[in-house]
């Protein structure tokens, strides 16, 4: 598949994998200067390009799983999605879990983007739902 990218800045470090077998493509700060990140907040994150996603598929932001466990840093959202019709920035709203002030440097991967397929549907009301074994039961119903 492929994906249309626009660069919106010269220091833009394009989407990556860090092996053949990534489901992710890391996105990385394109910053002039460290970005601050004080303890309890979120800072939007440029990245410096816009995408085209085809349709049928939408970009979902994950964490970084090193970002978020050694600096407590994660997207504010917990999951981005980018619409294959957004044509705007693509940008990371970083949120610091920590109780210190973190620093993203420029050109620091700061989450992933996986491109996933999705399924357009019509929501039809009913008066009553197919019944099923769980029925009703919510949270927790199905186990420890």
């Amino acid at each position: 598949m492929k994906i249309e990218i626009k660069r919106l800045s010269k220091t833009a470090v394009f989407p990556s994998r860090g092996s053949a077998q990534a489901a992710g493509y890391d996105l990385c700060a394109d910053l002039k200067e460290p970005l601050s990140i004080p303890a309890g907040e979120t800072v939007m994150v440029e990245t410096g390009y816009s995408i085209a996603i085809p349709d049928g598929y939408f970009g979902g932001v994950f964490a970084r799983s090193g970002i978020s466990t050694k600096k407590g840093l994660r997207p504010a959202n917990c999951t981005g999605v980018i619409d294959s019709d957004y044509r705007g920035p693509v940008v990371v709203p970083l949120y610091n879990d920590s109780d210190t002030e973190r620093l993203i440097m420029p050109g620091e991967r700061v989450a992933q983007l996986i491109i996933l397929p999705y399924l357009s549907v019509d929501f039809c009301e009913v008066e009553q739902l197919d019944e099923t074994e769980r029925g009703e039961n919510g949270f927790g119903s199905t186990g420890r």
